[in-house]
């Protein structure tokens, strides 16, 4: 089901996280503390909108890791009705993706209700204070669309972040597949 990321409120905070990577390290918001900025991405595996950008995603990172950007993606998925979203499929998603950032995995949901994620992909961008600066899409481009994948939007927000400026508000948000909740544990803004 196609669904928009709900556009948090920007100055909102980051939420605290501590989750395992796919190889079992705890990865804490505590964690990136002197970063100038945060970026926290809620993928998964098997979304055909996060295959769709994810050559794109992983050399964005490539092109930002010597910025001291932090960045962190997190699959929240319900591994009992989308196994292929499991911490071993995650492993071996980073390692066929090349993704170069921690991909941390929020068993119990909390995280991703924490940062009302609706979507993957969806994008949390955080500046130095862990204030909001920018929520939405990568680019204008979805599967299908022929629209080249450049990560265009995002790539402005942290380009004026990482210089000291203000980030347009007019932002667009994520499109994708929905997060895969656990039944019962539906968060109340998806």
């Amino acid at each position: 089901m196609l669904t928009p990321s709900t556009m948090l409120d920007l100055g909102s905070p980051a939420p605290a996280f501590c989750l395992p990577d796919t190889q079992g390290k705890r990865v804490s918001l505590d964690d990136f503390e002197d970063a100038p900025a945060l970026l926290v991405v809620f993928i998964c595996n098997h979304c055909p909108y996060v295959i769709h950008i994810r050559e794109g995603l992983a050399r964005f990172y490539r092109d930002i890791a010597n910025t001291g950007l932090a960045m962190v993606a997190v699959s929240a998925n319900d591994i009992r009705t989308h196994p292929q979203d499991s911490p071993e499929e995650m492993a071996e998603e980073v390692h066929r993706s090349g993704y170069g950032f921690p991909y941390l995995y929020d068993e119990t949901q909390e995280v991703a209700k924490a940062y009302q994620a609706a979507c993957t992909p969806d994008f949390f961008l955080f500046d130095g204070d862990r204030r909001l600066v920018y929520r939405g899409q990568f680019d204008d481009s979805r599967p299908g669309n022929e629209v080249p994948v450049t990560g265009e939007d995002l790539r402005r927000a942290v380009d004026a972040v990482l210089e000291g400026k203000p980030v347009d508000e007019n932002q667009k948000a994520s499109l994708g597949c929905n997060i895969k909740w656990r039944a019962g544990n539906e968060p109340s803004y998806a």
